[in-house]
């Protein structure tokens, strides 16, 4: 049993991860990669990265101003602006910003509404190879129980979102890589660059040295805790880690709540990824 997969044996939950280096070298790790469960906010990465490309072929408007509304803050549980005031305009721009580095899900619905909802979304991440994602409506459902069915929310998969990553990373140099994404390379290194904005930093950043470049997005569901992300090095991206923590109780055996161990078990795969790799 290696490191990584002893991090993930000794949890009272599943955890899946897939690790790749992105130094050429084509070392990785992985556990249930390909097990599609509940994606959380991970989705976002994909959201942003479609709306970029509808940017760029001209399909929106990234200066747009959008309207909050109060039926958009209802329900809403993630982010900042459910506490904005009815009324306030913001860009278009700002809110895939929003919708990313604080995971605002006021955002969310705007940007999906913008671009023409999540099946478009889903159907760019299929035909880019993400097959086990798929997005569903605008926002959770924040009723929903705790051992509620994967299918009755956006679903997707660690070997998903680190071929996203992977290939926006590429993209940043290729541009035969970013077209092939409905973006160019500019896309490519400005989506990575909102993710480095990320305010939320509990589990991919939280066991590296404080001055890392991470773009990260992270996400939290009713049960589950998980993040995507690319860790840099030198300047240079070093690797792309997805990891999920589903099935989690509220509370631990040693009595901690069970966020708290979902937090420690994804960054310790990161701590150990880095170890392996720088």
């Amino acid at each position: 049993m290696d490191r990584f997969e002893s991090i993930a044996h000794a949890q009272p939950f599943t955890l899946t991860y897939r690790i790749e280096a992105l130094d050429g070298s084509g070392r990785g790790w992985g556990k249930g990669a390909d097990l599609v469960q509940p994606s959380a906010s991970t989705r976002k990465v994909g959201i942003m990265m479609y709306a970029l490309g509808a940017a760029r072929a001209g399909r929106i408007d990234l200066s747009k101003k959008l309207t909050i509304t109060a039926a958009l803050q209802d329900g809403i549980n993630s982010g900042t602006y459910q506490y904005m005031s009815p009324g306030t305009e913001y860009s278009l721009r700002d809110a895939i910003v929003n919708m990313i580095i604080t995971s605002d899900n006021v955002s969310t619905q705007l940007v999906l509404m913008e671009v023409g909802g999540a099946d478009k979304v889903t159907a760019w991440a299929n035909g880019i190879g993400m097959t086990g994602t798929k997005l569903r409506g605008l926002v959770p459902n924040p009723t929903l129980p705790w051992d509620h069915a994967p299918n009755e929310v956006a679903v997707t998969c660690p070997a998903d979102q680190a071929l996203l990553l992977r290939r926006i990373v590429k993209g940043m140099t290729d541009e035969a890589e970013a077209k092939a994404l409905g973006v160019a390379s500019e896309e490519c290194i400005k989506g990575l660059e909102i993710m480095s904005w990320q305010r939320l930093r509990g589990m991919i950043p939280f066991l590296l040295p404080s001055d890392t470049r991470i773009d990260n997005k992270t996400g939290r569901s009713r049960r589950g805790r998980s993040d995507v992300g690319v860790v840099w090095k030198d300047g240079k991206p070093l690797f792309a880690i997805a990891a999920y923590a589903d099935w989690v109780p509220d509370t631990l055996p040693d009595g901690l709540p069970g966020q708290s161990g979902a937090y420690l078990s994804i960054a310790k795969l990161t701590r150990a990824a880095w170890e392996e790799l720088g």
